[in-house]
């Protein structure tokens, strides 16, 4: 099995360019497909190594083998680029798209080839977090999602199967359920928002860079979170709609940094800051945990 690919990487947004980076450190040929000019010049500064192209006519469409697509969340323009790379890519090429919410079940859908396409949905900042979800749909090929697995790992990131397609495959699911508990604590009046942060980051939060939270609980004991479960499940929050806080803040326009403010006051020497630090810490965090990644020297 070639590990060291030539790849295509559709779109040169701010995802589609860390993408490539990852696969030019890793050895790969990689090629860049990105029609807007200026963008194209700036990527040509600070992606020197790889190979931009306007249009997918330039590609060396017969030695491609791994192409993903990363262009914006729309169906439509996913299924048209999809049948066009059926049709220019070699047939054992994988087809991959980076969708964090559409499934490739559907951009694939009356394509010929299926088994070769997967999601490959990777996390921002691209370059910089470890995982990856490599979502099947109902026609994936177990061997083919073990290849693409392996190239990921070669790569320098660690794969997770995703075997079922649903709305936010694994990690976004798991995230979001905690967001629904943070939500719903902050609009009972139990937690401010600054608290409810660091509960997470310096508590079990802290924690999950050693081990994740099925590890824990059999560090712990399963009969201790069993019981555990038990008293608050009950309470947990399980609504159907955005929490009532999440819902004022964006009809207030209060969405984030872009805005300027919402949950925190965000000036532009705030983001700056912001920005910088988020960054020097995910890179300290990538050093504590880089002997477990893919590839990685034994202790």
């Amino acid at each position: 099995m070639n590990l060291r690919k030539t790849t295509v990487v559709v779109g040169g947004g701010t995802m589609g360019a860390d993408i490539a980076l990852t696969l030019e450190r890793a050895g790969c040929e990689t090629h860049l497909v990105e029609p807007r000019a200026a963008r194209r010049q700036e990527l040509g500064r600070t992606l020197p190594a790889i190979a931009t192209h306007e249009s997918l006519d330039g590609i060396p469409w017969s030695r491609v083998e791994a192409v993903i697509e990363a262009i914006p969340e729309i169906l439509e323009p996913k299924r048209e680029l999809f049948a066009e790379l059926v049709r220019r890519a070699p047939p054992d090429a994988l087809l991959t798209s980076n969708s964090s919410a559409i499934p490739i079940g559907a951009i694939g859908a009356g394509l010929a080839t299926r088994e070769r396409m997967f999601g490959l949905h990777y996390f921002m900042p691209a370059h910089a977090v470890p995982l990856v979800e490599v979502i099947y749909s109902e026609a994936s090929d177990a061997a083919r999602g073990e290849e693409l697995c392996a190239f990921m790992r070669h790569t320098g990131k660690v794969p997770v199967k995703v075997l079922k397609e649903m709305p936010g495959f694994l990690a976004n699911r798991l995230q979001h359920a905690l967001c629904r508990e943070a939500f719903a604590l902050i609009d009972a009046g139990v937690a401010t928002a600054e608290d409810v942060d660091l509960a997470v980051r310096f508590g079990f939060g802290f924690r999950y860079i050693a081990a994740g939270p099925l590890l824990q609980r059999d560090h712990a004991g399963l009969d201790v979170h069993c019981n555990a479960a038990a008293t608050m499940y009950p309470s947990l929050a399980c609504d159907k709609a955005p929490a009532q806080v999440l819902r004022e803040h964006v009809a207030a326009g209060h969405l984030g940094m872009k805005a300027g403010r919402g949950f925190y006051e965000w000036t532009p020497e705030a983001i700056a800051r912001e920005r910088d630090r988020y960054e020097r810490l995910l890179e300290a965090a990538l050093a504590l945990v880089e002997r477990e990644l893919p590839g990685a020297p034994s202790r």
